[in-house]
């Protein structure tokens, strides 16, 4: 092999190395849904620490799911100020409800809705149930609890309930049915992946993916949820400008 063969041999193969290094990176990053916010509890308020919403806006979040209820007694002592400050901030805002199916759905729904009445306005996405417990219920019973809960809250806010769960959850103490597949989605998986791993509940997509636990964000105290939207920011916006339009 001559020198000059070997000099043009050894620059084709640093810049197919390159590519190589290159284009993981670039497909990965292409095929990954934008990171659009965190959700948030009394969790996120260690000794009362306040979240400053504008700080959040500035790292470039644009929304932020906040916990107004759980069960039929509990009232997020932080929701007003923090769903106060996400509307300040000017970001797509959310609520959502812990599910403690061990007490009844219509109640909790109603309890849920009482609270959170005043979140269906501009910017404002559809309610959310987050359902990770099955309070001792089977599948067919906790299905059950699940379909009251949305027959009673859907009425009330017009809009198409959002659903959180992870697979496993689904999978066992839902027993993969797939009567909620016409709900949007918001599925917590930690695989480090570009996309979620996806429960058996024939949901062809995901709306919502909650992709790490142990986040930070710049004005939030402690390590915080982060989520990805399936879809653009313009179109999240959007989503939460569809108001009282049943089905979204």
């Amino acid at each position: 092999m001559n020198s000059r063969f070997r000099h043009r041999h050894r620059l084709l193969l640093a810049a197919a190395a390159t590519v190589a290094v290159l284009l993981p990176a670039t497909a990965g990053h292409a095929a990954a849904a934008p990171q659009v916010g965190p959700d948030v509890s009394s969790h996120q308020h260690p000794g009362g620490a306040s979240i400053n919403w504008f700080a959040v806006r500035a790292a470039g979040q644009q929304m932020a799911m906040v916990k107004a209820t759980e069960s039929t007694w509990y009232v997020n002592p932080y929701f007003i100020p923090d769903s106060l400050g996400v509307r300040a901030a000017g970001l797509v805002r959310a609520t959502y409800h812990y599910a403690d199916p061990s007490r009844p759905a219509a109640a909790q729904a109603l309890f849920y809705a009482s609270i959170v009445l005043g979140q269906n306005g501009v910017l404002d996405l559809p309610p959310v149930l987050d359902l990770e417990h099955s309070g001792g219920l089977g599948p067919a019973a906790l299905a059950g609890w699940v379909r009251e809960f949305v027959r009673t809250l859907e009425p009330i806010t017009g809009r198409k309930t959002i659903i959180y769960t992870y697979p496993n959850f689904w999978n066992t103490a839902m027993g993969s049915t797939r009567e909620f597949a016409d709900h949007p989605l918001w599925i917590a998986s930690y695989n480090g992946k570009s996309a979620p791993q996806m429960p058996n509940g024939g949901w062809r997509t995901w709306t919502f993916w909650q992709f790490t636990s142990s986040g930070w964000l710049p004005g939030v105290s402690t390590r915080v949820d982060l989520n990805r939207y399936n879809g653009s920011t313009g179109g999240l916006r959007a989503y939460g400008n569809s108001i009282n339009v049943f089905g979204s």
